[in-house]
């Protein structure tokens, strides 16, 4: 690692104004002769504990003790280590480093690197002069007007053009002293296949954009076509000494100052979308040079702000790069947002075609990444069969197991039901648990080293507590236990409904116990308690199939599939009788009992709290009563 000189150190400090590069930030208010206070950076506050010694430069916060100085402030805020923190103070201060200690292979390859990069500079300068000065560039200016591009705004990124000739830009690279091999070292020209003793310009009859790092350096270029008869449509600068595809960010150095105070930046996929937005306004938008998005790009979008908006073409492999994107950027912290925009239109198209305004609130409200994976799937599959329905719904659950509860998994499980024309609580049970059409292995004979059916359906109880079972904690069951379902048997209904699991509950053992359950799901007093509109279909539907001697046939896709979970959970149960469904009916009325005493005497003006009270105690008994009589004496299963 390079040592600088003390003395280099010391004129950096001494040429930045500390409070101004704080204040590209942090909004600092004076609170002293030589001292100014804000919100700290680093840590979210209300109350400003940021404090900055303006003579000295230094700062702390004592809300989170982050302290140091100017060296150490860029090292934090740009996610840089020292040595980068040097160089990118003093690129601001307009200051040449020299360094300490360098052995002579170090400060060759410092001097070649260099070299590269004044040769890339007066490239691009080249490729400017030639867009806006030469008669052969006019097709190229009419091309950037088409676009809507301003000059102003072009000049700034320094957008060019490289002319048709073969040779130009390597004749006048040798008149300024350059030789052929950093020429083809800074990859603006290449070898012939041909004769590769022939060398000739890289980039021709295209307009050019430069590609730089955060520091504003010209590693390289992409190039655009201008005619129909020009493949492939883009060139890019290929690996090399300073240039390396897939490290970097199109319009970082000029995006970076506006991404930190707004705390988000906007990643494109074209040269022109990013142009497009920092003209109207979003000077926050960065872009991918070319390539696919990579993890090096992932942890520089992280350096840049704690949100990226993805806005990548809406095409079919956009939409999948965006996922990508996701993937990738999981685990990093980052908050991921899409921008769909209007007709399939890219950010240049919609400039052009509808103005800054349109642009600018096209990216007003971006959407979640997890609406934009749902709304992706859903568009994606064949909804038509039940087949591709179902197919639909295994793609979508691993999508929403990186949606933590809340509102939006519950929007997102709604939209997803009306899409499928599912009840919302049948798609949520769908989504929180695999399906339970696949065989069960009896529990007496599990396979080698493999769980059990508890085991592969759903976890056990807390560890120090009993299940609803009436099964003890500690593993250890009581002789003559019958498993049995219960409402922690089924899957979470709704975002973890429990009315709505013992509802399914007691279809289940009623299902499982046959024909002599059916008066139970004929009793009015019981059909009542089931509130879900689809479970009361689903207990008619099996009442009329446990009386008739056969199995219940669905009416639409969501009895279908509630008629798949509670048989799935009725094949759980290997001791099925009357007496535990009853059981179960008094599970489900304990539950809506206890809801209503939980929402209070206003949502229940005809039960009286003490009435409710009763009705719980007296049930709690039933169902302990009820209990005890069928874990009396030993059962086996077989």
């Amino acid at each position: 690692m390079a040592r600088y000189a003390r003395e280099d150190l010391d004129r950096i400090r001494d040429a930045i104004d500390f409070a101004s590069l704080v204040e590209q930030r942090v909004e600092l208010r004076r609170a002293g002769v030589n001292r100014m206070t804000g919100l700290c950076p680093f840590h979210d506050e209300r109350t400003p504990s940021f404090s900055v010694n303006v003579d000295e430069k230094l700062f702390h916060c004592f809300g989170c003790g982050e302290g140091g100085d100017i060296f150490r402030y860029i090292e934090l805020t740009e996610g840089v280590d020292f040595p980068d923190a040097v160089t990118l103070l003093a690129d601001r201060a307009g200051i040449e480093l020299k360094t300490e200690e360098e052995d002579p292979q170090t400060a060759a390859r410092r001097k070649r690197e260099r070299r590269l990069l004044e040769l890339l500079d007066r490239t691009n300068r080249f490729f400017e002069r030639q867009l806006w000065d030469a008669q052969e560039a006019q097709p190229a200016r009419d091309e950037l007007r088409r676009r809507g591009l301003d000059p102003e705004v072009l000049r700034a990124f320094r957008v060019g053009y490289a002319p048709s000739a073969w040779d130009r830009v390597m004749v006048g690279s040798r008149h300024a002293g350059y030789q052929p091999d950093e020429m083809l070292a800074a990859g603006i020209v290449q070898r012939s296949r041909d004769n590769p003793d022939r060398l000739y310009d890289r980039f021709r009859r295209r307009i050019t954009f430069p590609l730089a790092d955060r520091r504003g350096r010209i590693m390289g270029f992409g190039a655009r076509a201008i005619g129909a008869d020009q493949k492939p449509k883009y060139v890019n600068s290929s690996d090399g000494p300073v240039y390396h595809k897939g490290r970097h960010l199109f319009a970082a150095h000029m995006a970076r100052t506006h991404a930190a105070r707004s705390g988000e930046v906007i990643l494109c996929e074209g040269y022109t979308d990013v142009i497009a937005l920092h003209q109207a306004g979003l000077e926050n938008a960065v872009g991918l040079m070319g390539t696919a998005l990579t993890p090096d790009q992932v942890a520089a979008l992280g350096k840049l702000a704690p949100s990226v908006v993805l806005a990548l073409d809406a095409d079919r492999a956009g939409r999948e790069a965006m996922l990508r994107a996701a993937q990738l950027a999981r685990g990093s912290g980052l908050n991921l947002r899409v921008v769909l925009l209007p007709d399939g239109m890219d950010p240049a198209d919609l400039l052009v075609k509808r103005g800054s305004d349109a642009l600018k609130a096209a990216f007003a409200s971006p959407i979640s990444m997890g609406r934009f994976h749902v709304g992706h799937v859903l568009d994606q599959a064949d909804l038509s069969t039940a087949e591709g329905k179902d197919l639909a719904i295994d793609a979508l659950r691993p999508v929403f197991a990186e949606v933590p509860p809340g509102v939006l998994r519950m929007e997102l499980i709604a939209e997803a039901a009306g899409r499928l024309r599912l009840d919302p609580s049948v798609m949520g049970s769908l989504i929180d648990h695999a399906a339970t059409r696949a065989p069960v292995r009896s529990p007496t004979a599990p396979a080698a080293g493999g769980p059990g059916p508890r085991d592969q359906r759903t976890p056990g109880p807390p560890s120090g507590s009993n299940d609803r079972s009436g099964a003890p904690a500690s593993g250890r069951r009581p002789a003559g236990f019958v498993p049995r379902a219960s409402p922690s048997f089924l899957p979470h209904v709704g975002g973890g409904d429990a009315i709505a699991r013992a509802e399914l509950a007691f279809l289940a053992e009623c299902r499982a116990a046959g024909p002599e359950a059916a008066p139970l799901l004929a009793d009015e007093r019981l059909r009542g308690l089931i509130a879900n509109p689809v479970h009361r279909q689903v207990a008619a539907l099996i009442r009329d199939a446990l009386l008739a001697g056969s199995d219940p046939q669905p009416i639409d896709d969501s009895t279908r599939m509630v008629l798949e979970l509670v048989a799935g959970s009725a094949g759980m149960i290997h001791h099925p009788s009357v007496a535990a469904a009853e059981l179960a009916g008094l599970r489900l009325e304990l539950g809506v009992v206890t809801a209503m005493i939980q929402a209070g005497p206003g949502a229940n003006p005809g039960a009286p709290p003490e009435a409710l009270q009763r009705r719980k105690l007296d049930l709690q008994e039933r169902l302990n009563r009820g209990l005890g009589e069928l874990l009396k004496g030993p059962r086996r299963s077989g």
